[in-house]
C-alpha cells in the first residue's frame, strides 16, 4: 500500500501576514487543489493524508469535498516545523502502508505522471527525490555577501518534491534524528541515518509557492 502525505502546514511568511498560500486562489482552484488532485489521479497512490494548521482543518474538508478527494484517508493537524508535520503524517498512516510519498502542497504543478515514477522508482530504492540539475554558477559566501568560493555544479542538484521512501527506512531515519537538527528535506534525514537516495529528473516546472510573484507565475503555467 502506498500512502501519499501532503504538507500544507507551513505559516506563509513570506506571503504576508494572516495569509495561508495553501487556500490562495490559483486559476480556479485553491493552491493545495492542484496537488491533491495530482494525487488522486495517479494509479500508484492508494491513501492520502493531508497535514494542515490546525485552524485550517474545517476548511480543508470543504477543498476535498468540492473537489471530490476520494483517496483522502486523513486530515490531521502539523507541527512548528516541516518535519515535526512529516512525523504528524507518519504517526496517521495506517499500518498496512509499504510506500509513503511526501509533497509539498505548494508545489501545484505536480503531474500524477511524475507522482507515479517516483512512486515505481522508490520500489527499487530506499528513497527517491525528484531534481534537475544545477545549471546557474554558485558562488559560497562564508560571511554576508562576500563571496569566497565558486562551487562546481556538474555534481549539483535542485532536489524538489515529491519525494518517496520505504517506510520503515524513513520512521528509522528520524526514530534516530538529533532533536537539535532541523532537516531541509525528509532525504536529508534518510542521508544523516546512513540511507542512500536516488534523483528522478524532473523535465518539467515544479515550481513551489512562496511569495505573490511566485503565485503569478505558477498561474501563467496553470492556464
Amino acid at each position: 500500500m502506498t500512502t501519499a502525505i501532503i504538507l500544507a502546514a507551513g505559516k506563509s511568511t513570506r506571503m504576508g501576514d494572516g495569509i495561508d498560500k495553501a487556500f490562495l486562489s490559483l486559476v480556479n482552484k485553491p493552491v493545495v487543489a492542484w496537488s491533491l488532485l495530482a494525487f488522486e489521479r495517479s494509479p500508484e497512490i492508494d491513501r492520502i493524508v493531508l497535514v494542515v494548521r490546525k485552524d485550517q482543518l474545517l476548511a480543508c474538508k470543504a477543498v476535498v469535498k468540492m473537489f471530490g478527494i476520494s483517496k483522502l484517508d486523513k486530515i490531521v493537524a502539523g507541527g512548528a516545523k516541516r518535519q515535526e508535520s512529516v512525523q504528524a503524517g507518519l504517526a496517521a498512516c495506517d499500518l498496512d502502508t509499504r510506500y509513503v510519498v511526501i509533497h509539498d502542497g505548494a508545489r501545484p504543478c505536480v503531474t500524477s505522471d511524475l507522482v507515479s515514477e517516483v512512486v515505481k522508482a522508490v520500489k527499487k530504492a530506499e528513497a527517491v527525490t525528484v531534481g534537475r540539475p544545477v545549471t546557474d554558477t554558485i558562488k559560497s559566501c562564508a560571511k554576508g555577501t562576500n563571496v569566497t568560493e565558486t562551487v562546481a555544479r556538474d555534481r549539483l542538484w535542485s532536489v524538489q518534491t515529491p519525494q518517496a521512501f520505504q517506510l520503515r527506512v524513513l520512521k528509522k531515519a528520524y526514530q534516530v534524528l538529533d532533536p537539535k537538527v532541523e532537516v531541509t528535506d525528509d532525504c536529508q534525514a534518510v542521508e544523516l541515518a546512513g540511507g542512500s537516495v536516488k534523483i528522478v529528473e524532473s523535465l518539467k516546472p515544479n515550481f513551489k509557492v512562496t511569495t505573490p510573484e511566485d503565485l503569478q507565475l505558477v498561474s501563467l503555467l496553470l492556464k
